[in-house]
């Protein structure tokens, strides 16, 4: 009986793991930023290649998100303060 609860303790904790890793970073259009700095802050905070960046931006600017990082929450958090002392609105979902 014993063996059963530790095995549904381990699939527990890698169900929360994987949860984890699901996490998105998304970041919102606003009319004071410019193409430049959205796109020069993904490139420094989330190491975005300057294409990816740009997309990112565009995404942005038309549907106004844009889900720029996937990842765990502690991966995500300093690049959404980051993001946020930049000036660019941003959350973890």
């Amino acid at each position: 009986m014993s063996w059963q609860f530790e095995e549904e303790e381990l699939v527990d904790v890698l169900e929360d793991e994987k949860e984890d890793e699901g996490r998105t970073l998304v970041v919102f259009n606003d009319e004071v930023n410019s193409f430049d700095h959205v796109i020069d802050t993904l490139i420094k905070v989330c190491k975005h290649e300057r294409v990816q960046a740009e997309q990112c931006t565009y995404i942005i600017h038309f549907n106004g998100k844009c889900q720029v990082k996937k990842g765990s929450y502690e991966k995500l958090k300093p690049m959404k303060e980051g993001i946020l002392d930049a000036g660019i609105n941003a959350v973890i979902n």
